[in-house]
């Protein structure tokens, strides 16, 4: 089943999910003015982030140095990629007036020739691109590029695109295979992505052999960073460390790379590109390599939440079934990565175990990184906390047990907003023949295509809470094409009907492919069970053994000391498996909360005794409540745990 496909936009799809549309009206309401406060400088008590501050000092309206990080150009640039998307489906005059003011600001910094950086603006242009593997010139383009289609798409505006376009263009001159071009590529990747996104309005075909060049440069001898660091001085930071340059993903051609290694967030980054331009490319050395990074990272390397990174030193993948639950780093941004990543794979070859990594992550490993009321933000996303130990121990600092309301290194919360706003654009993809593969559970209303004949369609679920999903479809006039859908990997059992009858079609690399003539008021019904699931990790995952954790649909469940107490872990799982599953409106902005008998181990202990000879433990049956992991630290800091003893 390997076929091209291509995911709808945003714009074609009106959310109306009681789960994922709350999200999304929140980026709208609460996420995107917060995080333009945020931008400004003006949320009392966070740290600040300067990025406005510095486009105006680049444009000259205001005097001063450049503050912040090298990066700070790309918060801005996921800023606005949000605020398109978020244009497309609901119309919003006074934020788009604040966007155009902003999109002023910006292209008011731009140079002459095109090239648009405050760092370098301010600190000089002399010094640009002498230092593309720590500087992110090539990183901050590609995000402000991503915001700018998207700010097009949605408004028909193209002032920051062709300003990008313009920026693309002078790099385009500066970097490639000729002699007199430098043959660099980013130290941070995300540039690939943009490129591809943008060679799909264009059409210039020096915009897709951009990502191409990129992607094809990376990792080849002579080592281009290496040359770089001897060239210009400048300090190669991991010289001394095991991963060297493959912190980078740059110390052997892409591929040659067969394990996920270095950064995670840039891994996935350039993983996603890599698909992206393997698709475009019709690639299929490409798309093995991908495939065998994706193997990579979800079979040894990814925590059942979907988060990927186990390391805090690098934010890196360590080694296969290293994943520590509470010195985890997990940052969010990867988890985001590893979305990215997910669809592009469908896009390229139809296979649940893409859209099933997809929605994992979506549902736990992302949304954990915003508070349920979107005004604070976790940049670590670990699976079990002990609050004095984030606070004692230095191997744990990176652990936060309280959301926090910005970053110097806001990378986070921005990319939050901008996945969550254009979520409908991850639930479908669709063949050149029609063919509609749903992905996502997403309720709402949506268009679709075939022979020039447009299909009206509306999905009605209460998933994850529920596994029923009811979707109705409304051609203006008959019409044949492939409806499928997929059968989570989660699910043992389901029911699947079309107009009441019940279907027998087998699935097909985890899609049901439903083949007929459509008709108004034609519905498909699927009724998902959703019994809670008693999971165990493998057995080299050295930190879960002896250990299971509960998921229920797509949700991971974790125990919080809000319901259970302190000392988690002298709790256990026992035998009896009687859950019971309770929809409460009231907790956590409403939730299915899981309860369950378990046992607590008495930690009576003689005084003044550290150890002493073995005797039979002594447990106590025990009331155990469970939570949807996305929602831990909502209620105050406290004692969390995925994985329990049993």
């Amino acid at each position: 089943m390997n076929s091209s496909t291509h995911h709808f936009k945003q714009s074609q799809f009106v959310v109306s999910d009681p789960f994922w549309g709350r999200y999304m009206e929140l980026v709208r309401t609460k996420v995107i003015p917060y995080q333009w406060e945020a931008l400004n400088d003006r949320i009392p008590g966070a740290e600040p982030s300067y990025a406005m501050y510095n486009f105006r000092a680049a444009a000259g309206l205001e005097k001063g140095p450049h503050k912040g990080p090298v990066f700070q150009d790309s918060d801005w640039g996921k800023w606005i990629e949000a605020v398109g998307y978020v244009l497309a489906w609901q119309a919003d005059p006074e934020l788009e007036k604040i966007a155009d003011e902003a999109i002023d600001i910006v292209c008011a910094s731009q140079q002459p020739d095109g090239y648009l950086n405050t760092y370098y603006i301010l600190t000089g242009l002399d010094k640009r691109w002498t230092n593309l593997m720590d500087h992110h010139e090539l990183y901050c383009l590609g995000h402000i590029l991503e915001g700018a289609i998207a700010y097009y798409e949605a408004t028909g505006k193209d002032k920051l695109l062709k300003a990008m376009i313009r920026y693309v263009d002078l790099v385009d001159k500066n970097f490639g295979p000729d002699p007199d071009k430098r043959h660099g590529y980013p130290g941070h990747e995300v540039i690939e992505m943009a490129l591809v996104r943008l060679h799909d309005i264009t059409r210039d075909e020096r915009h897709l052999s951009l990502a191409k060049y990129f992607i094809e440069e990376r990792g080849k001898q002579p080592l281009y960073f290496k040359e770089e660091c001897e060239k210009y001085g400048n300090k190669f930071y991991w010289a001394d460390d095991p991963n060297g340059f493959h912190y980078y993903q740059a110390a052997l051609p892409v591929r040659e790379q067969r394990d996920a290694r270095g950064h995670a967030v840039r891994a996935v980054y350039l993983y996603a590109g890599m698909a992206d331009v393997a698709r475009k490319t019709q690639d299929p050395t490409l798309l093995a390599a991908c495939k065998e990074l994706w193997q990579s990272v979800t079979e040894r390397q990814m925590y059942i939440t979907g988060s990927i990174g186990a390391s805090p030193h690098g934010e890196a993948f360590s080694f296969d079934y290293d994943l520590p639950n509470d010195t985890i780093y997990g940052e969010t941004c990867a988890a985001i990565g590893l979305v990215f990543f997910a669809r592009r794979m469908l896009e390229n070859v139809i296979d649940s175990q893409y859209a099933d990594v997809m929605e994992r992550a979506l549902y736990n490993g992302v949304i954990s990184g915003m508070s349920l009321d979107g005004q604070s933000f976790f940049y670590v996303n670990p699976l079990e906390v002990l609050p004095e130990a984030s606070r004692k121990d230095t191997s744990k600092f990176h652990v936060k047990t309280e959301r926090q309301k910005w970053f110097g290194c806001a990378c986070c919360p921005p990319n939050l907003a901008r996945l969550l706003a254009s979520l409908g654009s991850y639930a479908y993809t669709t063949g050149d023949d029609g063919a509609l593969f749903m992905h996502i559970y997403l309720g709402g209303r949506f268009t679709h295509s075939v022979n020039n004949r447009t299909i009206n369609i509306k999905v009605d679920t209460r998933y994850p809470w529920d596994g029923e999903v009811t979707i109705t479809l409304s051609p203006e006039s008959p019409v044949a094409f492939v409806y499928a859908l997929r059968i989570p990997g989660w699910c043992a059992s389901y029911t699947l009907t079309v107009n009441n009858k019940v279907v027998s079609e087998k699935p097909d690399r985890g899609y049901i492919k439903l083949s007929r003539e459509w008709k108004a008021g034609d519905t498909i019904s699927v009724n998902f069970d959703m019994p809670v699931r008693v999971n165990m990790a493998n057995p080299k995952v050295r930190e879960d053994l002896g250990k299971v954790a509960l998921s229920r649909g797509p949700v991971v469940y974790c125990m919080e000391e809000a319901d259970n107490g302190p000392n988690l872990h002298l709790v256990s799982l026992g035998e009896n498996r009687d859950f019971q599953i309770e929809y409460k409106p009231d907790v956590l902005n409403g939730v299915a909360v899981i309860t369950g008998e378990g046992q607590a181990l008495n930690d009576e202990w003689p005084e003044h005794t550290l150890y002493q000879e073995a005797s039979p433990m002594i447990y106590a049956s025990r009331r155990i409540t469970w939570v949807p992991y996305y929602a831990w630290a909502n209620r105050g800091p406290g004692e969390m745990l995925v994985w329990i003893r049993r």
